[in-house]
């Protein structure tokens, strides 16, 4: 799948075992650390959560990997469910749709996947773009405190009911 958003072409695809330095360096580029970039290491090593087929990279032009979108499993209370963290654009190609063009991809390699709900803690100026509502609509929360506009939910099927509860995240994220 390719998007094309603004003066750059974004090729977005599933990460390749050989894009693991490309994805460390745009997580840790992007949040000015490396803990994003090795939260996906740790999230990689735990098999109820690592989701290979939504690990999703966007390439520039030229091939290097400018953008980055990870979906794990999490759970609602003990309904599964998918946690979309980290995304992370490299600083010099941000607002320039490759952030956008990845979590679309991912998403869609989530629905493809027949999944029910992504659930994301973020800006809640750029994830309604993309489906994501305030999660407290649906009843769930997070087991943390965190303004209600930033944690987000987007149920991708919309054939299942959605299960209110606690969002139980993987341990590497630490919550």
């Amino acid at each position: 799948m390719s998007l094309t958003t603004g003066p750059a072409h974004w090729t977005t695809r599933p990460e390749r075992s050989t894009d693991r330095e490309g994805v460390y360096a745009v997580n840790a580029a992007a949040f000015g650390t490396d803990a994003e970039a090795r939260l996906v290491d740790a999230l990689r090593e735990d098999p109820g959560a690592w989701l290979p087929e939504l690990s999703y990279v966007a390439e520039a032009p030229d091939g290097t990997i400018a953008a980055y979108a990870l979906i794990t499993r999490c759970h609602v209370d003990e309904a599964p469910a998918l946690a979309l963290a980290p995304v992370a654009v490299l600083p010099d190609v941000q607002r320039r749709g490759a952030g956008a063009a990845v979590v679309r991809a991912v998403l869609e390699a989530a629905r493809a996947r027949r999944e029910g709900l992504v659930l994301v803690l973020g800006h809640p100026e750029y994830y309604p773009r993309f489906g994501f509502v305030r999660a407290s609509e649906y009843g769930i929360r997070p087991g943390f405190e965190v303004p209600d506009d930033a944690m987000m939910a987007l149920v991708l099927d919309g054939s299942a009911p959605v299960s209110p509860g606690v969002i139980r995240y993987p341990a590497a994220f630490g919550v």
